[in-house]
């Protein structure tokens, strides 16, 4: 009878403290393996996301707080990125930028998942003239640039931020359904697929439980990278003015309100600006580790 080994002394819960070695040290091989830009893209989308929803007990001043007498002061220790041309700090108005205009790129990201997900799984499934509808439907949506399309969806109601969200989301549905449906094409003829054909399953259930769990990793890189075109085209159509409205305020709109000011006061476009490009990065980071993550043959090629 073999004799159990010394150092594995049974724990509190009646199981030996070495046998949950293993499983610890996996985890840590596991993050070490990760690449490099996945563990740097997700510390700063991190930082990015918790600094954005403790918005309201970090800044140091009120969001909408005005003082004539502080009226475009450059950065100082009082004001550590200056203020605007109403005496706000551009410092404290960032941060709440930040919370809207992350609150829209993953809300919209979100939209264009439920809506184009579950049209891309019935496309690519039943094919036929479901797909024909569904696939020209795209080609149209897709033959106006993105933000003539958001043009044309926000600029017949009165701008707020819930609708640029919507819009956003439905201008990059077209693309979601695309990449799904290309996706439901070659796991529709896997062999367990048609082994779930031959047991007489439904097609919502050969859908959801068959064909979505395999296709949600290549989806989900996508979707990350989706975030970045999302922030930038919510941005864009907000510095028009068809996003936030004053007193709240992101990123767009607060580089639109700053256009006047940058002979004479640079840092209030200039903070809002950084603060988009290291999201824009850290959102690229994440998106591309994924990517070398999830398919080896990335990181090789680029080796």
């Amino acid at each position: 009878m073999a004799m159990p080994h010394p150092d594995a002394a049974p724990s509190e819960g009646g199981l030996p403290k070495a046998g949950r070695l293993p499983r610890r040290r996996r985890r840590f091989q596991a993050i070490r393996q990760a690449p490099l830009k996945l563990l740097v893209g997700a510390v700063l989308l991190t930082v990015l996301v918790a600094v954005a929803a403790a918005a309201p007990w970090i800044a140091p001043y009120g969001f909408e707080d005005m003082s004539i007498l502080k009226r475009l002061k450059p950065p100082s220790a009082a004001n550590w990125l200056g203020t605007d041309e109403f005496g706000r700090d551009v410092f404290s108005r960032m941060l709440m930028g930040a919370r809207l205009s992350l609150m829209m790129g993953f809300a919209a990201t979100a939209v264009s998942l439920v809506i184009g997900v579950p049209l891309g799984l019935w496309a690519g499934y039943r094919r036929g003239p479901v797909d024909e509808i569904i696939m020209r439907s795209t080609d149209v949506l897709l033959s106006f640039p993105p933000i003539m399309l958001g043009l044309l969806m926000l600029a017949v109601t009165p701008p707020s931020l819930w609708k640029l969200i919507i819009a956003v989301g439905i201008v990059y549905v077209p693309s979601t359904v695309r990449l799904t449906r290309s996706i439901t094409l070659g796991l529709a003829g896997e062999e367990f697929v048609q082994a779930a054909r031959a047991r007489g399953e439904k097609t919502f259930y050969i859908l959801h439980a068959e064909i979505l769990p395999n296709a949600w990793p290549p989806i989900m890189v996508e979707a990350s990278l989706r975030v970045t075109f999302a922030i930038l085209l919510g941005a864009a159509l907000s510095f028009i003015g068809l996003g936030a409205q004053p007193p709240s305020s992101d990123w767009g709109l607060m580089i639109s309100e700053a256009r006047p000011l940058l002979d004479r006061a640079p840092w209030v476009a200039l903070a809002p600006g950084l603060a988009m490009g290291i999201t824009v990065i850290a959102v690229n980071l994440l998106g591309d580790g994924l990517r070398e993550a999830l398919d080896p043959r990335t990181k090789r090629r680029g080796g």
